[in-house]
């Protein structure tokens, strides 16, 4: 091998070694910030029968029936673990209000209430953007779950303080300010976006795919 080509290839070598470290560094830090970001909201999720105007109808009202019984009990919620233990203990309970829900406007399709760890796409609010990836959420399904999706953010409070608002309310604004730190408020804040913070937002979403 010539020196010329010896030359060559240890400058790939080289190019390649730069290569999978900002890669693997990037990819750790946007893990890292997901992560951290993710840890501090709680979901619903709820999904029709199917499209028909019917069973959209159907949906929502669940939704505020749930809703409605759940939010006393998140009044005094300061944590997403605190969130969750409140879920769990009214498992039962929020079946039982779909159920009746449904039976009440005489459908007798199938329901099922879980809580875990599900995939969101990116969804944008008034004040913030969370980017897509699997979140914490109480998911409720209806019959063949073929229709379309509602969600919204259960913990800190946007759709337990109002279901058509999209805004944090200042104690959820202070909660997410207590458990983020400023880089990962800022990344998912829409206040002032510069363009370094945009770009990370991107990477987050970028290997969470990966």
């Amino acid at each position: 091998m010539s020196k010329l080509k010896l030359f060559f290839c240890k400058l790939i070598f080289i190019f390649f070694i730069i290569f999978i470290f900002i890669f693997l560094s990037a990819k750790s830090y946007s893990q890292t910030m997901f992560k951290n970001i993710s840890n501090n909201f709680l979901r619903l999720h709820i999904i029709a029968n199917s499209d028909s105007t019917d069973d959209q109808i159907l949906k929502y009202k669940i939704r505020d029936a749930v809703i409605e019984y759940i939010t006393p009990y998140f009044n005094c919620v300061k944590t997403k673990d605190d969130a969750l233990k409140v879920l769990n203990n009214h498992i039962n309970e929020i079946y039982n209000i779909a159920f009746d829900v449904v039976s009440s406007n005489r459908y007798s399709y199938p329901i099922t209430v879980s809580i875990g760890n599900f995939y969101f796409p990116t969804r944008k609010y008034d004040e913030i953007t969370l980017p897509e990836g699997y979140y914490d959420a109480l998911k409720i399904e209806l019959g063949e779950s073929k229709g379309q999706n509602w969600w919204c953010v259960m913990f800190p409070s946007i759709c337990l303080i109002d279901t058509t608002s999209s805004n944090l309310t200042d104690n959820s604004k202070e909660l997410l300010q207590q458990n983020l730190d400023s880089e990962e408020y800022s990344i998912i804040c829409n206040e002032n976006k510069s363009a370094d913070i945009k770009i990370k937002f991107k990477l987050i979403e970028l290997f969470e795919n990966i």
